[in-house]
């Protein structure tokens, strides 16, 4: 049990310990500070390449996951090698199923080119090859040939025809026999006034020529097939002729690459097969917008889609994705309006953030993947898979029967870094079964760092490295000691710095520009409290309404005199942005029966579970302190005063259990004493979370309301080192105006809250509780007698 002294209720850095006078002369950091277990976990996620090592960093927001995760693998990045480049192109034996293709980096890009050359170089030469005399010349020839032996052989057919009485006429349907009736062609109509005789020998005449004529014009056919065979043959050597050195001279350029190998055949066997859509004269007679459109598409086959291209990548890619939805991850296949109607092709396939990142480094936030439908469960596929699928979301899960592409899946090999807090973290790690199995390195960041020589000297080169990064005027040495002093105040703990590095930025350029609008050449001590104070101004209006309600008495509160039976506790409101003290007052009454301690929040449905557990304790003291000889028979009723807002946690249950013995002793409490810590059955009292805001809180009332000397707070003995109050509390305490007083049991702080000693007030309990049981005892006994 103790007053604490003024010199305990922060942790003061001495400026002298450092040796400059400005952060100018001392070098930036490199890395970061405070964060050994996560260093050493990332290195190691980053050099095993087995599958399913992939990285989860977290910690709570602000310790600077992402800008290490940025930071470090860049450099390790940049010494690796630098991956392939990926292309598509069109699958000539399936148009709907493009075919992927793997080139060394910077070669896909010169592909895509030479391809677009040759397809240049096809439109040029293939139609001037067949706009040439020597081309007219031979298909004239096999025309001329041709055409002899088939009038050789018309003329057979007119000779038959004539000999059965017969003529042949050429008509749109094609060759028709026509009767012929003393040197007259007849009609239809004259054919049918014929008597039937003479139709019926007209019909079998015909039937006799029809069966001789057959085999003439089967031998007719055969010359126009013939014709057409040596006329596209004609072509194709000219094609072939036209286009054979393009390809083989792109065969001898990409001769290792089997793929592409293949790739190439298959177009010159598709020109070969196409070569009059190359003819000039296709389509003349078709609008000129149609030709255009009909012409593209052809020759957009023999295009390529630069997927992903490294050519110039240093090293191994890194790649952010902010936006990491579902094709964003996968990719996408877009699709345009023709006519009304969606179509699509190779071209049209896009890459996504998995694309760009093969062979590297792919970092992604997890709330952000997690808040996009499918993203999750895609990334993950693939990560099993080890293969990227291009698959529209609509057709992945049957929301449109629209017929797409179906890529050729890529080979993967990535390392995923994702970012989140520990919640999520556990949520995934607990209801997602893949999870464990694809994100086996964990990489712990933690919210605090030893305050320590070599941490200080680290903190002086942080803000070093920001204030050359972000061109603020350099901090003195009175300066970084109080951004260090400020840094175990975010901490709560005086031999601890906070790491979350965010908060401390956001002082280092505030404080920059108070030291501006002052016109100073650097940052000074002076500046950085003025922006801590400044930055608690913006947003402390509802704790400045708060106190207003204390001085006014609308929160009642007594902060001097002494009463029975009520104390005033402690509770910390969390805005957020801003959190600070209050104090609420708790009463006691007690009187005979046997109900126990009822906490009236409880019953009113406002308190929490872990409150409800430290009311019930409550209970285990009293019964193991004072009812060894007799059973405990008491009713008492527990309440926070003006609690609209419903009580969690046990920090005040050595408050309540201090109003439950001042009630049952009848001694009064001094009321500028405020309390906080929890107890157990044995009246030991415990630590508990933010006793500086407490104070502080509790400071600002008793300020308000006129301080006495004789004002103060009670904490737990292990809340000390938690201690980081302003200068403002600690001046008060060292003018003896306010007092902290640390204690370990409930005996020690029911003397300082009374004046009496515990022996004293043991004894009233005692007797106290005696009597309650033995006026219930014999209050049961009449009631037997009766």
């Amino acid at each position: 049990m103790g007053k604490l002294s003024f010199n305990r209720l922060k942790r003061y850095v001495n400026p002298e310990v450092f040796d400059f006078d400005t952060t100018e002369e001392i070098p930036p950091l490199e890395g970061i500070i405070g964060q050994d277990r996560a260093k050493k976990a990332m290195e190691f996620g980053i050099k095993i390449k087995q599958k399913g090592y992939n990285i989860f960093i977290t910690g709570i927001t602000g310790t600077g996951k992402t800008s290490f995760a940025s930071s470090y693998i860049k450099k390790i990045a940049r010494t690796e090698e630098r991956p392939n480049d990926w292309v598509y192109v069109y699958n000539f034996e399936k148009p709907a199923q493009p075919i992927a293709i793997e080139l060394p980096a910077g070669m896909g890009k010169q592909f895509k080119k030479d391809m677009e050359d040759f397809v240049e170089q096809l439109q040029r030469d293939i139609p001037k090859a067949f706009e040439s005399d020597s081309y007219d010349m031979q298909k004239s020839e096999i025309i001329k040939k041709y055409q002899e032996k088939k009038s050789e052989l018309m003329e057979e057919l007119n000779t038959l025809a004539k000999s059965f009485g017969f003529v042949l006429k050429d008509t749109r349907t094609g060759i028709i026999s026509i009767p012929v009736i003393e040197g007259r062609q007849i009609s239809q109509e004259e054919f049918q006034q014929l008597d039937e005789e003479v139709r019926k020998e007209i019909e079998k005449r015909a039937a006799e020529f029809e069966v001789k004529a057959l085999q003439i014009w089967k031998e007719i056919q055969s010359i126009d097939k013939q014709a057409r065979d040596e006329i596209k043959n004609l072509d194709n050597n000219i094609g072939l002729f036209a286009v054979g050195h393009l390809i083989e001279d792109l065969k001898g350029r990409y001769k290792v690459n089997e793929s592409v190998l293949k790739y190439l055949e298959s177009v010159k066997k598709d020109i070969l097969e196409n070569i009059g859509s190359f003819k000039s004269t296709d389509g003349e007679d078709m609008p000129f917008p149609l030709l255009m459109r009909k012409e593209k598409a052809f020759l957009k086959k023999y295009m390529v889609n630069l997927l992903v291209d490294n050519s110039n990548t240093d090293g191994a890619p890194v790649v952010f994705e902010y936006n990491p939805n579902y094709n964003n991850i996968i990719g996408s296949i877009e699709y345009e309006s023709d006519f009304g109607v969606a179509t699509t092709d190779f071209t049209k396939i896009k890459a996504g953030a998995l694309h760009r990142a093969n062979g590297g480094y792919l970092i992604l936030q997890a709330k952000d993947l997690l808040s996009y439908a499918y993203a999750w469960d895609a990334l993950k596929r693939s990560l099993k898979t080890e293969k990227i699928i291009i698959e529209n979301i609509s057709s992945q899960y049957g929301f449109l029967s629209i017929s797409s592409l179906k890529p050729e899946p890529i080979k993967l090999d990535v390392k995923v870094i994702l970012i989140g807090t520990p919640y999520l973290y556990y949520l995934l790690y607990n209801y997602d079964e893949d999870f464990s199995k694809l994100f086996k390195i964990k990489v712990d960041f933690n919210e605090e760092m030893e305050l320590n020589e070599e941490n200080m000297k680290n903190m002086a080169s942080f803000i070093k490295t920001h204030c050359v990064e972000n061109n603020l005027k350099p901090f003195d040495r009175e300066g970084v000691a109080k951004v260090i002093e400020y840094s175990t105040r975010l901490s709560e703990d005086q031999d601890k710095l906070t790491t979350r590095f965010n908060e401390i930025v956001e002082v280092l350029y505030e404080a920059d520009a108070w030291a501006g609008l002052e016109g100073s050449q650097v940052v000074t001590g002076v500046h950085v409290k003025k922006a801590i104070e400044e930055k608690i101004k913006r947003v402390n209006k509802l704790e400045e309404k708060v106190l207003e309600y204390f001085k006014r008495d609308i929160y009642l509160v007594d902060v001097e005199g002494e009463r029975v039976g009520v104390v005033n506790g402690l509770a910390v409101i969390n805005l957020g942005d801003y959190e600070f003290g209050k104090p609420s007052r708790i009463t006691v009454t007690t009187y005979p029966g046997e109900e126990g301690v009822v906490n009236i929040e409880r019953e009113s449905k406002m308190s929490g579970r872990i409150h409800d557990k430290g009311v019930m304790i409550l209970t285990g003291y009293l019964g193991s302190k004072f009812a060894k000889d007799f059973p405990l028979t008491l009713s008492a009723r527990i309440v926070f005063e003006q609690s609209y807002e419903g009580v969690e946690g046990d920090s005040a249950s050595s408050t309540e259990l201090y109003a439950l013995l001042s009630s049952l002793a009848e001694v009064s409490i001094k009321q500028g004493i405020a309390v906080t810590g929890s107890v157990n059955q044995f009246g030991e009292v415990q630590p508990v979370g933010g006793v500086t805001h407490k104070i502080e809180g509790f400071y600002k009332v008793c300020k308000e309301k006129g301080l006495t000397g004789e004002q103060g707070v009670i904490i737990p003995h292990q809340n000390v080192n938690n201690l980081v109050l302003t200068e403002e509390v600690i001046e008060a305490v060292k003018g003896g105006l306010f007092h902290i007083y640390s204690v370990k049991t409930i005996e020690e702080g029911i003397e300082i809250l009374t004046g009496k000693s515990f022996e004293e007030i043991y004894d009233k309990v005692y007797r106290k509780l005696k009597y309650y049981y033995g006026l219930l005892s014999n209050k049961k006994e009449d009631k037997g007698d009766k």
